[in-house]
């Protein structure tokens, strides 16, 4: 009778120690006065005993990063963890990252205490959605705590720093995929598939009322019905719904340095940056900027009450979306035109009201010149002219296929880690393809991220037999991943790889010549071809410059010879119309 009477004892003690520690999931924001964030340690561990405790919670790492440590990924559904055969289902997938800038922990936070909320059942959870969370992308620089780098920002007390493991900006790098971090993303999100995307942030390009905004993806980019309900339907409903709740929002406020009161236009969101990447996926993105001014309880309670409503909101609209998302993986077909580059329209615009401050110039104690002063205790309502419309300058046709020597291996491995469908050829094959050569291009003076990035580009294109070998690759256009494949494999496209250097190799010879030995030939050369001596003469009469430089003048007919490299200038990437 003692014996069972212990036994008894021990499983009241389990009990009450397991039903204690539910209660006690507090994160350190909520243990502190408001004004802590988490570690990187205690954001981990925190997940984990949330999935010790809660069935509809579940951990897991995928892939590495910089720091040598993996990423984390949780899932939160009731009864269950996730699967990829669940993303089959008839659920909405949300996708939500948090931490690609550490310094702007608003997210980490507010999430911890979001995913916590929905296993309690504090808060009701939507029913017909999947959330996965990366709790923390930028682990480098999560582990690179300090206290002064965020110059401009009210609080935690302190945080992570913007550069990872290496000092690359992770959201300058979803199409480029320098880090590790990239790379483990892009398995991340392949996995998920998500039909909605959020990307916590905090900004700061000047002073107003508001503790939120949004960057939502730009609709003419993301096209078709699903970008009409992204701009008409669902963008709306947010703000609306938000604004019900106390938490006004307004889009991100896309200026720098100057007040908003003379309007802003929409931020173009590129594949570099996250919510760009996504849309080629066709998945609705959203990037949340907190007002980093704020004190920082405002702002992780703001984070929660948007991402609650958000996926809200989707929820509602749950097969809407996904059909909708169904349907634009078909927009794009073998033949169509494809925008690659855009243009802000200036004849389209809304005027939004919006809640800034006065402002005015007044003189600096520090320099004795101008400076911008904003007037906080001096609030107002203003209208004023919003753009969020772009339009496309260059298109492109899409091809049958794409052609891809094996040997350019880096290009190759990135649309492998994106799920693009790519065959070998099993013997050597020759074809008609369209091909383009470099004719000119201009390259940034300074370094971004890691590149020399090539800014304009034009091309000469032009139909040729080419000779594949066996081990070279077929890319068919007609697959999920087109979009993917445009932006990257099209020279013109705004975040190409050529942009990033990707095919630099091409652009510089590798054999010369000497103008002594080819004085000669060259004279022969122009004696045999009475055209090209022709147009030999008529660009020294053209050129100044040219028709004082003889090696500019032996260069051209050397580069209008058989001796010429083909190789020179010859983008590798052809096209099979």
């Amino acid at each position: 009778m003692c014996h069972l009477k212990n036994i008894l004892h021990i499983i009241l003690l389990l009990f009450l120690t397991n039903a204690n520690s539910k209660t006690q999931l507090q994160t350190p924001f909520e243990q502190g006065n408001g004004n802590q964030t988490a570690s990187y340690e205690q954001i981990i561990n925190f997940y984990h005993q949330l999935a010790t405790n809660y069935k509809s919670i579940s951990i897991e790492t995928v892939g590495i990063t910089d720091a040598g440590l993996p990423l984390h990924i949780v899932t939160y559904r009731p009864n269950t963890g996730f699967s990829e055969k669940e993303n089959n289902t008839d659920l909405l997938t949300i996708l939500i990252n948090n931490g690609i800038h550490p310094g702007e922990p608003d997210g980490i936070d507010a999430t911890m205490m979001l995913f916590r909320d929905y296993a309690q059942g504090t808060i009701k959870a939507a029913k017909n959605t999947l959330l996965v969370t990366i709790p923390v992308y930028n682990v480098g620089g999560a582990l690179n705590r300090n206290t002064t780098t965020r110059t401009n920002q009210n609080g935690p007390e302190s945080y992570g720093f913007r550069g990872n493991a290496r000092n690359y900006d992770l959201n300058r790098d979803f199409i480029k995929a320098d880090t590790h971090n990239t790379r483990a993303f892009m398995e991340i999100f392949h996995r998920v598939n998500p039909d909605v995307f959020i990307d916590n942030h905090v900004s700061n390009g000047a002073d107003y009322q508001y503790v939120l905004t949004h960057l939502m993806t730009q609709h003419n980019k993301l096209g078709g019905e699903l970008g009409e309900f992204l701009k008409n339907n669902f963008q709306p409903s947010v703000e609306n719904e938000l604004t019900k709740k106390g938490w006004p929002i307004t889009p991100y406020v896309n200026v720098f340095n100057r007040p908003p009161e003379k309007g802003f236009n929409q931020f173009f969101d590129n594949p570099r940056y996250s919510t760009g990447y996504t849309t080629l996926f066709n998945t609705l993105g959203m990037m949340l900027e907190t007002h980093m001014l704020k004190p920082y309880a405002e702002r992780v309670k703001g984070s929660y009450i948007f991402m609650h409503t958000v996926i809200r909101q989707a929820d509602k609209s749950h097969q809407l979306i996904k059909d909708l998302r169904k349907k634009s993986f078909a927009h794009y077909q073998v033949g169509d035109q494809y925008p690659l580059q855009w243009q802000l329209s200036e004849e389209k615009f809304s005027m939004i009201n919006f809640l800034g401050y006065e402002s005015e110039e007044i003189i600096s104690d520090v320099t004795g010149l101008q400076r911008l002063k904003y007037h906080r205790n001096k609030p107002v309502k203003q209208q004023i002219r919003y753009q969020d419309t772009y339009v496309p300058t260059l298109s492109v046709t899409i091809p049958k296929a794409y052609l891809i020597p094996q040997g350019w291996h880096q290009v190759i491995d990135l649309l492998k880690s994106n799920r693009i469908y790519m065959k070998p050829f099993n013997q050597d094959t020759v074809l008609t393809v369209e091909t383009y050569r470099i004719q000119d291009y201009s390259t940034q003076t300074n370094v971004f991220e890691g590149h020399y990035v090539h800014d304009t580009v034009t091309l000469d294109k032009s139909t040729e037999r080419v000779q594949f070998k066996a081990g070279d690759f077929y890319v068919p256009s007609n697959q999920k991943g087109v979009r993917y494949l445009l932006e990257t494999l099209e020279p013109e496209a705004t975040d190409s790889f050529f942009r990033w250097n990707f095919f630099d190799t091409i652009l510089t010879q590798k054999e010369g010549f000497s103008p002594y030995v080819w004085e000669d030939k060259a004279r022969q050369l122009l004696k045999e071809n009475p055209s090209l001596k022709q147009a030999f003469e008529t660009k020294k009469k053209q050129d100044e410059v040219f028709s004082n430089n003889a090696y500019l003048q032996l260069q051209w007919l050397h580069q209008h010879s058989e001796q010429y490299e083909a190789a020179h200038r010859q983008y590798p990437i052809y096209r099979l119309n």
